[in-house]
C-alpha cells in the first residue's frame, strides 16, 4: 500500500488576495501530472450550492492548466472518487463535511484512495477531516455526523486558522490555545495550530511545514512548542 501524498492548507484565501490566489504555484507542483481534479463540496460554506462552489476552484485552478469536476456533477460519487486522478476537499463546516461524507458512502472510498496514493489536497474543513478526529475543528456542530473519528492519514489533530491570544483585547471567552488545552484533558493525539496562510506537505514518510509562519505545536501537559517552517518528520516518526 502506498503512502499518503498530502497538502492541508489552513485557508484558501488570505486578506487582499483571491480564492487560492497565494498558493496556486504550490497547487500547480503538488498536481502535477494530473489533468482533472475531484473537488468535493461538501462542507460548503454559508450554504451556498455545490455549484456555486465548485466554481471557485474551477475558475482558481483554470489559471494554472487543471480542470475541476466536483462530485456532484457525477451520477455515482464513490466511483468518482475511486477513479479520481486526484481530488480536492474545500473548506466550509467539518460537522456538514463529515456528515454528508458518510450520508454518500464516499467516506471509506476516499480513505482508501488518499492511504492508495490518490494526491489529496484539504483546506481547512478538508483538512480538519485528515487526523484522528475532528474535535479541535472551530466550527459549530450544525449538523450531527454519525462519527466524530477522522480519517487518520496523519497522526495528530489540526487546528486550521489558528490565532493568537490578542494581548491587547478585552474580551474574556477562551482562546484557542485554552479550547485545545480542554481537548487534551480527554484524548492524547498531538495537535497542530495552523495559521493563516501555513500549510503541511505530507509524502510518505515525510512531513514539511510551509509559508510564512510558524505553527504552534500542543501535546498534552506539555507547554505548546513553536515549529518553524521546515522538516517536521519526527511527528509521522513517534507514531509511526
Amino acid at each position: 500500500m502506498s503512502q499518503p501524498n498530502l497538502l492541508l492548507v489552513s485557508t484558501s484565501k488570505v486578506h487582499g488576495s483571491q480564492y487560492m490566489e497565494y498558493l496556486l504555484p504550490q497547487v500547480k507542483r503538488f498536481f502535477r501530472g494530473s489533468r482533472e481534479v475531484l473537488f468535493i463540496p461538501y462542507a460548503r460554506p454559508g450554504g451556498i450550492s455545490y455549484e456555486e462552489y465548485t466554481d471557485l476552484p474551477r475558475k482558481a485552478f483554470a489559471k494554472i492548466g487543471l480542470k475541476v469536476k466536483g462530485t456532484h456533477e457525477y451520477p455515482d460519487p464513490v466511483k468518482a472518487v475511486e477513479r479520481a486522478e486526484a481530488i480536492f476537499t474545500g473548506g466550509g463546516n467539518t460537522f456538514l463535511l463529515l456528515k454528508t461524507l458518510c450520508e454518500k458512502g464516499v467516506l471509506k472510498p476516499l480513505q482508501r484512495a488518499v492511504a492508495q496514493g490518490t494526491r489529496y489536497m484539504g483546506s481547512s474543513a478538508g483538512s480538519n477531516i485528515a487526523g484522528p478526529s475532528i474535535g479541535t475543528s472551530n466550527d459549530m456542530p450544525i449538523v450531527y455526523p454519525p462519527r466524530f473519528e477522522g480519517l487518520g492519514w496523519v497522526p495528530f489533530n489540526l487546528n486550521p486558522h489558528y490565532l493568537d491570544p490578542d494581548p491587547d483585547s478585552t474580551h474574556q471567552g477562551e482562546t484557542r490555545e485554552r479550547r485545545i488545552n480542554e481537548f487534551h484533558v480527554h484524548n492524547t493525539q498531538p495537535v497542530i495550530g495552523l495559521r493563516e496562510g501555513s500549510w503541511l506537505r505530507v509524502e510518505g514518510r515525510k512531513l514539511k511545514l510551509k509559508g510564512p509562519h510558524p505553527a504552534l505545536l500542543f501535546r498534552r501537559d506539555q507547554e505548546p512548542v513553536e515549529l518553524e517552517p521546515g522538516d517536521i518528520s519526527f511527528l509521522l516518526r513517534e507514531h509511526a
